[in-house]
């Protein structure tokens, strides 16, 4: 099983295949556009700007359900990150990441890499804690690892060099 068997809405609305990223490195997050981490776009678009011509890839996914700190419409997500982070990699419609409604996906992402840390340290599920969690997809579409909302996106970057040297 891997993340090629999911769609998702961009956006614009339009239904992406995650297939379509077949044989890239991923590097799958929440976001947020009015949460004290939200700065994080400007990592993740860094991120994705020194690897993409590697076959690397950042997919978001707006969530409004930390905070309510997601409430914009798809257009003022797109705008707003544009705007203010320059954000060029692929972005998709908000979703809810935990719950009965949940996308598919992040019932997936949770199931294959759970929560980080000490048992005393997180909950009893796998559930996502907050915005800009983060999972790492290898090139077969396989989960390779979660970082917690803590964890910047340039304190990634050696993990995914690691995963792009990989066939």
């Amino acid at each position: 099983m891997d993340i090629y068997q999911f769609q998702a809405r961009r956006l614009n609305g339009q239904t992406a295949d995650l297939s379509a990223y077949r044989g890239k490195v991923l590097l799958i997050v929440n976001t947020a556009s009015q949460c004290g981490l939200t700065p994080q776009y400007e990592g993740l678009q860094k991120l994705y700007e020194e690897f993409r011509d590697d076959e690397f890839a950042v997919l978001g996914f707006p969530c409004n359900q930390f905070g309510e700190q997601e409430p914009g419409t798809s257009g003022e997500i797109a705008s707003f990150c544009q705007l203010n982070y320059g954000v060029t990699f692929d972005l998709f419609e908000k979703i809810q990441v935990n719950g009965p409604d949940a996308h598919p996906l992040y019932d997936y992402l949770k199931a294959h890499a759970p929560a980080a840390g000490e048992p005393a340290e997180i909950e009893d599920d796998n559930s996502i804690k907050w915005n800009f969690t983060k999972f790492l997809i290898d090139r077969s579409g396989r989960v390779t690892r979660r970082f917690e909302p803590g964890v910047v996106p340039a304190d990634i970057a050696p993990a995914i060099r690691e995963q792009l040297q990989r066939n």
